[in-house]
């Protein structure tokens, strides 16, 4: 029965530390799994703030978009930020008068050809916001035909304001606020896109407008390098003129230079005569006795 009781404890005591062993073990991994949960929950709340900074974002934009002055700041701020950014200072002007009395809301200064473009930011989107936001067929149907209606309206204003012959260029430019709509006034209504382009008229989104003003600033770069150029070619013209002038006021120095020095021959030739007669005379005057040369 001892050996038996000691078999038992030896047993009972082995079972205790397995099973201590394990909870131990369980405990460090339980505690582990808490703190990946924990670092799971900080980068989900993280998230959540920067989902709801996001969606305040989005609901100021939808605001500003949704009022119709708001949206025609935000372009014209969008437009003038391009403009600054990619064009020289002398090279564009904000709200530029024009001889008919209105003010485009921004005039590039390129030379002719093919002259000064204007370029208007104040496109009607209210049509386009009803049509991608139709429920049905027959409000998407009106939505067209008002978007339609409102880009014949707006490119004609345009044309007829913006389009000076000789004070202007024979084209204006349209700026889109956004590249979803120009990619929908393309896929939609390629036919008024043409109809626009035909009468100079062109719609530009933020990125076709980057590389039109990379293409403006090269232009005007080398309209300045070829003012440069024939500025120069008069300086050195100029400067020819002055070398060609400075050669013949050379040549008649050396004349004259040439002229005094015969001179100065001829002069010291009369000296040297007057010196040898001079001679002769003081030799005659010391040969000569004192009476005789009293008497002469």
């Amino acid at each position: 029965m001892e050996a038996l009781s000691d078999r038992l404890d030896q047993a009972v005591a082995a079972q205790n530390e397995r099973l201590a062993r394990s909870l131990a073990e369980s405990a460090d991994r339980t505690q582990d799994s808490a703190r990946r949960i924990h670092e799971r929950l900080a980068v989900i709340d993280a998230a959540r703030k920067n989902i709801e900074a996001l969606g305040g974002q989005v609901t100021t934009l939808a605001s500003i978009l949704g009022n119709k002055q708001a949206r025609g700041a935000f372009g014209e701020v969008q437009l003038r930020d391009m403009l600054a950014d990619r064009l020289p200072a002398e090279g564009w002007a904000w709200q530029h008068p024009l001889s008919n009395g209105t003010r485009c809301d921004a005039l590039i200064r390129l030379p002719f050809p093919p002259g000064p473009i204007a370029i208007d930011s104040k496109f009607p989107l209210e049509a386009w916001q009803a049509l991608r936001t139709a429920m049905d067929d027959a409000a998407r149907v009106q939505a067209t035909r008002r978007l339609a209606a409102d880009i014949r309206r707006h490119v004609d204003d345009v044309a007829t304001k913006y389009i000076r012959p000789g004070e202007t260029a024979e084209g204006a430019l349209i700026f889109l606020p956004s590249e979803a709509l120009h990619a929908d006034l393309h896929a939609v209504h390629g036919t008024l896109v043409q109809e626009a382009a035909r009468r100079g008229v062109y719609l530009v989104s933020p990125g076709t407008l980057w590389a039109v003003l990379g293409a403006m600033r090269a232009l005007m770069r080398d309209v300045r390098l070829r003012a440069e150029a024939q500025h120069l070619r008069l300086e050195v013209a100029r400067l020819a003129e002055e070398t060609g002038r400075l050669d013949k006021r050379v040549a008649n120095l050396k004349r004259h230079f040439g002229e005094a020095q015969a001179d100065m021959d001829q002069i010291g030739i009369t000296a040297q005569k007057i010196l040898a007669t001079a001679a002769r005379i003081e030799a005659v005057e010391m040969d000569t006795p004192a009476p005789a040369r009293a008497a002469e």
